[in-house]
């Protein structure tokens, strides 16, 4: 059942009781909360994800409760717990969203070491995928939530999983996360996006979510072959620029966004060698989306032309 077909005063009744179940790709999360404006935004972004009733294992349970002290009447606080362990401080009850997206990352990031993981987005079109990898405050995630908006299939904003067992790209499509002002920038190019509520004076400025395309959502299980590792950055003003990066500077730079990459050894060096050998490899400087995306569906393009060519 998807959860949009649960009523909000059901489905907030069944997160202070006994929980729901979330399916988010390949795993399956366990969450409890009492607070009905983290209920609400669940609600409203996560409505095509579909959530069981009682099944025989979750991946993760985890709780986002107030204090039970004074501190619930006055700034209220919203803490975080995994496995009934509070490993966070609190923080501001109008984070209870933003912590919860955060505070899942970390729950795959730390547990899910059967994948190779990297702070990367991932899109598809075409059977393809296009890892983009770049730091916080590059853009990251405003190019990917504009590139989902016109055609490309969201796998993941956050994490890139790479299953080193066939190299595939696995899914992992969740809310996309935009802070400041890509927030507007994306109101205004996706004028009927569903945007959740915003987060102000976190450590990361203002935050808020984008509800993920119902198409990516639906797809949640289906995997796809990497064919670009691209390396994106927003400055304004600037000329788009898609440059060719070499390889092996492009097997180091992305390394350097695994968070698991050491854990494998030898492994790690093999998996990540055979993905950037199939990958062509970019350095992309843009300032306007609707340039972006011509260069990104350029790309498809290309790729085809390679193909009846050889």
């Amino acid at each position: 059942m998807k959860l949009s077909q649960i009523n909000l005063s059901t489905f907030l009744r069944d997160l202070r009781g006994h929980g729901v179940w979330l399916r988010t790709g390949p795993f399956q999360t366990h969450l409890k909360s009492p607070i009905n404006s983290l209920g609400q935004a669940i609600h409203l972004l996560y409505g095509d994800f579909v959530v069981e009733e009682n099944p025989e294992f979750a991946d993760f349970h985890i709780q986002l409760r107030e204090p039970k002290n004074w501190r619930r009447f006055y700034r209220p606080q919203v803490y975080f717990y995994f496995d009934d362990q509070a490993p966070f401080k609190p923080m501001p009850r109008s984070h209870a969203f933003a912590m919860f997206e955060w505070c899942l990352n970390w729950c795959i990031e730390s547990q899910a070491n059967h994948y190779l993981m990297m702070h990367a987005a991932v899109i598809e079109r075409g059977g393809l995928a296009a890892i983009l990898a770049a730091p916080p405050g590059s853009g990251k995630s405003t190019l990917t939530a504009g590139l989902v908006n016109r055609g490309w299939r969201l796998l993941s904003d956050e994490l890139a999983l790479v299953d080193p067992g066939n190299g595939m790209a696995v899914p992992l499509a969740r809310p996309v996360s935009l802070k400041n002002q890509s927030i507007e920038v994306i109101r205004k190019f996706v004028p009927n996006a569903v945007i959740g509520p915003i987060a102000r004076d976190t450590i990361k400025g203002s935050v808020a979510h984008l509800k993920p395309p119902q198409d990516s959502v639906d797809r949640n299980r289906e995997g796809a072959l990497p064919r670009w590792v691209i390396f994106p950055r927003f400055e304004a003003g600037a000329q788009i620029s898609f440059t060719p990066y070499p390889k092996s500077t492009a097997l180091l730079r992305l390394a350097d966004h695994a968070f698991n990459y050491s854990q494998y050894g030898v492994k790690g060096f093999e998996i990540m060698a055979k993905l950037i050998d199939r990958c062509d490899a970019y350095e992309f400087i843009y300032s306007r989306l609707d340039d972006a995306i011509q260069v990104f569906d350029s790309l498809l393009i290309c790729d085809a032309r390679t193909m009846v060519s050889s």
